[in-house]
């Protein structure tokens, strides 16, 4: 590194730029290079001279030309970059992967993902990583009821939130001619029949483990009653197509069960169909045609693998290795899409981010990172158990990413404006990060009026106003009086007095900060404006995300403590 001003300004300015992705602050700048080389505040003319031209050279870098030049002047600044994903630890090996992988994400589109949907995600993904081989998002949108045509995009948007090793997209509504050729294979290998009983009758037959009259048809007739459903001779209810199994199973859900239906409406946003397969049939074609080698999805499936072994045994083909996790039952939001759908029509939530629910998009916008919510999931690993999903592990995780470059800042929930009697003028230097000095301090001045809280006050003698002095605390129906009570942090201790945060009268913003339990009004420090879209922590508070800023004030999504 250069030991001249102009280098060491160029580096600083580099640090500062590819640390928060954004243009170089010249006060940071400056801050940083008069705190580590105090030898230079004798030449601060000279300094402010020189960083003009840096800021200007530096803003007028592409980000990765900036992280280049970082790289190559002082590898040592370039600090990892948040929500790098932490370190995992091991699931168990999967069999027969040794020589690679081919595994599937497979969603519907009846809405954006959520904390459920993010567990076969990040499993899946862990195993390709580990192992190598290709991994399918298939978009399994064959239900047209469950389909909105937005909904791809919300979806989409999630995966690459996620940041997931996807090789390829399949989307089930581009695969019918695939679905209908293969239904005809399964039909000439009497492995399935077209069935035209009224719903009722096939139930109570199948109860009582007895066939219905059309699963004796030969394949001609199976054949004929198929194309005719492709050509639009039956509607929605008047027929299905049924995989032939053992009548005898004891379970009844495996007695013959669907593959084909037909819905005549809604229309499907992506084809012109009204013949759809089920799932069960679906999946196993996929599967196989994709080469899928192995399949990590909750038990709840354990039945339809069972079902689709059917499939499989008629065909010849040999299935994946099935790996089945157990229930995660996720407390505190709403997952059910339906719930949501109503519950945003209805304007009890403000969209598919609203904190009050599990979609990602939610937790997003709360400055959950990816990869706290990854490490959560692989924590949690494959096992069969039902578990509960552990909030307080997600906010760990998250809190060791993003601790490292959230500012500092003083927010007052519920203020009262309060004069400080006997205290003379003064400016309280707070650091922007207490691990990095570097980076610079907000001047909060002190004029004899602050802000705080009631709760931070009401029922203390004595409080330290954190970064500033002590105060002795007057309080008589609910109104407070402070008074200058010293310097003395060792006061402080003796008595346990809490250290609280305030603001200045003179220089405040409106925040609204929104929990999921509820808004909380309240007012923060100026320079909160500035971080809209990062995350930062309000002290004693916790960590937020700087959702908005403008005219009307800041609003900021509560992440955790």
């Amino acid at each position: 590194m250069e030991e001249d001003p102009r280098g060491l300004l160029l580096v600083y300015a580099l640090q500062n730029a590819v640390q928060h992705n954004s243009v170089p602050k010249a006060g940071t700048v400056l801050g940083t290079l008069l705190g580590k080389h105090p030898e230079y505040r004798s030449r601060i003319q000279e300094a402010k001279h020189l960083l003009a031209e840096v800021l200007a050279e530096v803003e007028g870098m592409p980000p990765a030309e900036r992280e280049a030049m970082l790289a190559r002047l002082a590898p040592d600044l370039l600090a990892p970059k948040a929500g790098k994903r932490p370190r995992e630890q091991e699931l168990p090996p999967l069999e027969n992967a040794e020589q690679g992988v081919v595994m599937r994400f497979a969603p519907n589109p009846s809405g954006p993902l959520h904390l459920g949907h993010a567990r076969a995600a990040y499993l899946n993904d862990y195993y390709v990583r580990r192992y190598g081989g290709r991994y399918v998002l298939r978009i399994e949108d064959t239900d047209p009821r469950r389909v909105e045509e937005e909904n791809y995009g919300l979806l989409l948007d999630d995966i690459d939130w996620l940041d997931l090793a996807v090789t390829e997209i399949v989307y089930q509504s581009d695969r019918m001619d695939i679905y209908y050729d293969y239904c005809r294979r399964l039909i000439e290998l009497e492995g399935a029949y077209v069935c035209t009983c009224e719903a009722e009758l096939f139930r109570s037959l199948k109860l009582e483990k007895k066939a219905c009259p059309c699963r004796s048809q030969n394949v001609e007739e199976n054949l004929g009653l198929w194309d005719r459903m492709l050509s639009g001779l039956f509607h929605e209810g008047m027929v299905t197509v049924r995989v032939r199994t053992d009548l005898a199973h004891p379970d009844p859900a495996m007695r013959d069960f669907s593959i084909f239906r037909i819905v005549d409406t809604p229309p499907h946003p992506r084809c012109e169909a009204r013949v759809y397969p089920l799932m069960n049939f679906s999946v196993v074609v996929d599967d196989h045609l994709l080469g899928i080698t192995h399949v990590i999805r909750g038990k709840d499936h354990i039945a339809n693998t069972r079902r689709q072994q059917y499939i499989y045994d008629y065909f010849g083909w040999k299935p994946p290795y099935y790996l089945h996790y157990g229930r995660m039952s996720i407390e505190g939001v709403v997952l059910s899409t339906s719930a949501m759908k109503e519950g945003i029509r209805e304007h009890r939530y403000t969209g598919w981010d609203d904190p009050h629910l599990g979609t990602l998009k939610a937790i997003a916008r709360r400055g959950i990172l990816p990869g706290a919510v990854r490490s959560a999931i692989i924590d949690i690993g494959v096992g069969e158990t039902d578990i509960s999903f552990s909030w307080e592990n997600l906010y760990a995780k998250n809190k060791a990413l993003v601790d490292p470059d959230a500012n500092r800042y003083f927010f007052v929930p519920q203020p009262v404006l309060c004069r400080v009697a006997g205290a003379g003028d003064q400016t309280a230097h707070a650091l922007l990060h207490p691990n990095h000095p570097e980076r610079g301090s907000r001047d909060l001045a002190f004029r004899g009026g602050i802000y705080v809280s009631p709760d931070d006050v009401s029922g203390h003698a004595l409080v330290r106003l954190k970064d500033l002095f002590n105060v002795r605390i007057h309080e008589e129906k609910g109104t407070f009086r402070l008074e200058y009570a010293g310097d003395s942090l060792e006061e402080v201790r003796a008595a346990r007095a809490p250290i609280v945060q305030w603001l200045p009268e003179e220089t405040v913003v409106p925040c609204l900060l929104r929990k999921p339990e509820g808004d909380i009004p309240g007012l923060c420090e100026p320079a909160v404006a500035g971080e809209a879209g990062k995350v930062v922590q309000f002290e004693r508070v916790g960590f937020v995300r700087i959702d908005s800023a403008g005219s009307e004030g800041v609003q900021a999504y509560y992440a955790h403590r």
